[in-house]
C-alpha cells in the first residue's frame, strides 16, 4: 500500500488529507466523498461525476431497460408528476 501518512480528527469532525496524498491523487478543494464505514475502518472514495459519454451511454441503457419492461412516456411523466405534488 503506498501512501501511507498519519492525520488527525478535529473538535469540529474535519480531517485533513496529507497534501502527499492529495497531489498523488489530484484532489482539489471542493472534492466531493462517499464515506464507508467498517467496523473500526473508514473509507473515503472520491466521488466523480460521469463524463458527457458516460452519461450518454447511462441514459441509454435506462431507456431500453424501461421499454423491456414496458415503461411508457406517460407513466414517467404521470411518476414525476405524483412526486412533485408530494413536495
Amino acid at each position: 500500500m503506498t501512501g501511507l501518512a498519519t492525520t488527525r480528527l478535529s473538535s469540529r469532525g474535519q480531517v485533513v488529507i496529507p497534501e502527499e496524498i492529495r497531489k498523488a491523487l489530484g484532489l482539489q478543494a471542493g472534492v466531493r466523498f462517499l464515506v464507508l464505514r467498517d467496523r473500526d475502518v473508514v473509507i473515503l472514495k472520491r466521488i466523480d461525476a460521469p463524463s458527457p459519454r458516460e452519461a450518454l451511454a447511462l441514459a441509454s441503457k435506462v431507456r431500453r431497460q424501461a421499454r423491456l419492461a414496458g415503461v411508457r412516456p406517460a407513466d414517467v411523466r404521470k411518476a414525476v408528476q405524483d412526486v412533485r405534488r408530494r413536495g
